[in-house]
């Protein structure tokens, strides 16, 4: 949690994506007390953004199950992250799992997209769970100021690249597998100076619907998360100081969340513990009221 119960030392990262190894105070993803039981032994999980925030936590989750992990990252700005969560990821794999991947890559075009599933593909012979998560957010005080660029990029990050990863990676998916997306509480409750990144959000629930349905006869399920607020790069590489300083401060839990009390809700909707589960979304928000 935050340094004092409530708030952040105050800071802000210039360029996005955002960097996890300057943070004050890192944000954790391992959690001492997870208890890990084989739930994913032998699966192959590609899961995009995977090199820190949330998606590090998810990694090292779904590793600490047996999971074989590849995931995406962002080269030149994410070069370091990357490189340490591979090397949490080999630290904590388990002995029957495969040595994972980290391939840089912008996943707003649809031949990258691709090109990253043959990789995957080409190491380890398919993909059994598909992690949407990569995002990218700016504030903005009006809709004026969105442009058609600034719009078309973050809908390629946030969006575009879940539907073109999907397209791609069915191609290698067997009955029982499951695809999980990562959409945010803004879906749900709006949120006025993220308008661009709250639709992308919004986009993705009802891709969740819609995807779920579309598939639920080859047996593969399609499931997302909505978190609340939660420590990551994404927040000192979009917001101003003082908004920084306070984040999550607004939840009914006071505080915003860890990386670590959201990853969990990844391994129960990639296991067959969820096996009735498809078309839904988890909420770990802190306990923020949504119409879900």
């Amino acid at each position: 949690m935050a340094t004092d119960g409530k708030n952040f030392p105050r800071q802000k990262q210039d360029t996005q994506p955002g960097k996890e190894h300057v943070m004050d105070p890192i944000p954790q993803f391992i959690n001492p007390n997870y208890r890990p039981a084989d739930k994913l032994k032998g699966k192959v999980a590609l899961v995009t953004g995977g090199d820190s925030g949330i998606g590090r936590a998810v990694c090292y989750c779904f590793a600490r199950e047996g999971a074989t992990i590849a995931f995406t990252y962002v080269k030149g700005q994410e070069d370091k992250d990357a490189a340490d969560t591979l090397k949490i990821i080999n630290d904590s794999k388990t002995k029957d799992s495969q040595e994972p991947i980290a391939i840089p890559t912008d996943l707003g075009y649809d031949a990258h997209c691709k090109a990253v599933v043959d990789e995957v593909v080409g190491k380890y012979g398919r993909i059994d769970i598909l992690v949407n998560n990569a995002a990218e957010q700016y504030m903005c005080k009006t809709i004026e100021e969105i442009d058609e660029n600034w719009l078309d990029r973050v809908f390629r990050t946030n969006i575009y690249s879940y539907f073109f990863v999907t397209r791609h990676a069915l191609k290698h998916m067997n009955e029982g597998s499951s695809i999980i997306n990562t959409t945010s509480v803004n879906a749900y409750k709006g949120n006025a100076s993220l308008l661009d990144y709250t639709s992308t959000k919004g986009a993705i629930v009802s891709f969740i619907r819609g995807l779920a349905l579309q598939l639920a006869p080859k047996n593969i399920r399609v499931n997302g998360v909505a978190p609340g607020p939660v420590w990551t790069p994404l927040i000192p590489a979009s917001f101003h100081e003082e908004k920084t300083s306070k984040f999550g401060s607004e939840c009914p839990m006071g505080r915003a969340g860890q990386p670590y009390e959201i990853a969990p809700s990844f391994v129960f909707l990639a296991s067959e513990d969820s096996s009735y589960f498809t078309g839904q979304v988890l909420h770990p928000n802190g306990g923020m009221i949504v119409n879900a």
